[in-house]
Parts: C-alpha cells; sequence; structure tokens
C-alpha cells in the first residue's frame, strides 16, 4: 500500500486486495491474507470470467491455442474496467478490450478482431429484444412498398472469411459479406451473401425505398446494361429473404 495514499485505510486494502486478485503476479498480496486461501479466491474469480468467454469465443480459444489465449483473458482480467455488472456482457467488454483498450502484439493472428466479433455476434442477436418498429404485412408486395427487415439482423462485411477460420487451417484475405438474423423459431443463421444482396440491405435498412426503388438505385450505381434484369433477379432475391425470415414482409 502506498503510505502517501490520503484514502481511509479500509479503502487502500481493498484495492490493494481487488488489485492482486485481477493480477496476482505483479500486484502484492496484502499483508495478512493467507496466500493459499488468496490463490483458490483469484483462481475462482478467473475461472468464472474465462467460462463466459469460452462460450462466446470457442473457436477464438481454439485457433489461438492454450498460452495466447490464457495471456489474452489474464490481461483483459487485470487491466480492463468493466462498466456492466451484468455476468452475460462479459463478452461485450472482451470485444471493446480487443478493439480499444489493448496493444496489438507481435504474434496476434491479422484476423483476431474479425473473428472475436464474428463470435460476439451470435450472442447480441440472440439476446437482443428489438422488434418492428411498425406494422406490416407478412404477404406484402415488396417491390411496390418497403420491405420491413427483421430487427435481430446484421449485415456484415469483414476483410477475412471468418466462417472458415480454424485450427491449422491457412485462409487468404477476402472480401467476405455475412447475412446474420434470428429466425422465427429464436435461431440465430448464418450466410454468406454477395456484395449485391449486401448493399441491397443497406438501402432497404431506413425502410423509406421501395424495393423497385432500392433495385432502381442499385441498377444505377452498378451501369448495367439491361436494368431490366437487376430487377427481375433482385424481386425475385426478395422474396428469398422473406422466406428465409431475413424480410418480415412490407
Amino acid at each position: 500500500m502506498n503510505p502517501s495514499d490520503a484514502r481511509p485505510e479500509f479503502q487502500r486494502y481493498q484495492l490493494a486486495f481487488a488489485a492482486h486478485l485481477r493480477d496476482p503476479r505483479r500486484q502484492p498480496r496484502p499483508a495478512g491474507v493467507d496466500a493459499r486461501r488468496m490463490k483458490v479466491y483469484a483462481a475462482l474469480l478467473y475461472n468464472n470470467v474465462e467460462s463466459f468467454l469460452l462460450a462466446c469465443f470457442p473457436v477464438l480459444r481454439r485457433t489461438l491455442g492454450t498460452r495466447r489465449w490464457t495471456r489474452l483473458v489474464r490481461t483483459f482480467f487485470a487491466t480492463h474496467r468493466c462498466h456492466t455488472p451484468y455476468f452475460r456482457q462479459i463478452p461485450d467488454e472482451f470485444l471493446q478490450f480487443l478493439q480499444s483498450g489493448r496493444t496489438p502484439q507481435t504474434d496476434d493472428p491479422p484476423w483476431l478482431l474479425a473473428l472475436a466479433h464474428y463470435e460476439w455476434i451470435e450472442l447480441a442477436l440472440s439476446v437482443s429484444n428489438r422488434a418492428p418498429g411498425r406494422a406490416y404485412d407478412p404477404a406484402g408486395d415488396l417491390m411496390m412498398r418497403a420491405p420491413v427487415l427483421n430487427p435481430v439482423l446484421a449485415s456484415l462485411r469483414y476483410d477475412w472469411p471468418v466462417h472458415r477460420i480454424a485450427p491449422r487451417r491457412r485462409i487468404r484475405p477476402s472480401d467476405t459479406h455475412l447475412l446474420v438474423f434470428r429466425d422465427a423459431e429464436d435461431r440465430v443463421r448464418f450466410s454468406e451473401v454477395n456484395a449485391f444482396t449486401a448493399r441491397l440491405l443497406n438501402l432497404l435498412e431506413s425502410g423509406t425505398r421501395t424495393g423497385c426503388a432500392a433495385l432502381e438505385t442499385l441498377a444505377a450505381e452498378s451501369g448495367h446494361p439491361d436494368p431490366g434484369l437487376i430487377l427481375k433477379a433482385g424481386a425475385a432475391l426478395l422474396e428469398d429473404l422473406r422466406t428465409q425470415g431475413a424480410i418480415l414482409g412490407a
């Protein structure tokens, strides 16, 4: 403890106690605390936090290996200050730590952040309580009216094929678009889509464009010599997205 600290002694003791639990290798154990009991307590807390991370990031754990994963989690446990009391949100905090609270290491795989986000999104959508912001007709005309997207949906783009990452599998960077949403049976579904579908979903996100208007914008952006083909293919795509549950109606 720092004798120049003006805080009451019990507060300084609490801070020292918590600091040792977070980082027992670098922070000294407070005087008068049994070393064996403190070691058990520290292990219980660390294992509890790690168990929530393992449930959300199993592929990241397997691809990093035991040594790098443990180092990563221990750094998170020791240095990150969570802003939530809920255990379910520990993976949210871990993602924030990876994105902005940690100094990248030389042995980090280049896809670390992308894979972590990809695994996290499943949890985020599985517990989302978002609902459609307006009434809709499930059988409505998707071309002449504004399609209503599933509110529990994410259209994602990564520089890596994150859905193919696995231990001992070599992958190369590639522009990857993924559609993720929770279906009517509360299952989170993932599918790889092309840039055309991703752009269409982006145009429909505001809820102000009819399907036809969104496809006309796409045709103009692509400079396709036959816009009619874009409209025909797009109409079929809209119906397919409705069948899957990514579009709820119009």
